[in-house]
């Protein structure tokens, strides 16, 4: 059986991963990925936890966080086309406001 600490260093390393590409990226796509990474981060540690004290609260709560990201990226994708036909581009920094 794996040990409850490589599960949760293997959660650090990603949510360091994600939360770098958060803050130090700036094209809107490699921002959506990173927040991925972040939530996936969460959902490993979810599942460890869950497994490591017989209960299955953290793989309902990882379910959940996965329907919840489903529906950002279907939203987050649908601004994203939308700001590409209006703005074309992608970085965050040309797209500072959104106006109607």
């Amino acid at each position: 059986m794996v040990p409850l600490s490589w599960y949760i260093l293997l959660g650090v390393i990603l949510f360091v991963i994600g939360a770098a590409g958060v803050l130090l990226r700036r094209n809107i796509l490699v921002v959506l990925m990173s927040l991925e990474l972040l939530l996936n981060s969460v959902n490993i540690n979810f599942v460890a936890f869950g497994r490591i004290y017989d209960d299955f609260r953290g793989q309902i709560f990882a379910i959940f966080v996965i329907a919840i990201t489903a529906a950002e990226v279907a939203v987050a994708l649908g601004i994203v086309v939308a700001l590409v036909r209006n703005k074309s581009t992608l970085k965050v920094d040309d797209v500072t406001m959104m106006k109607g």
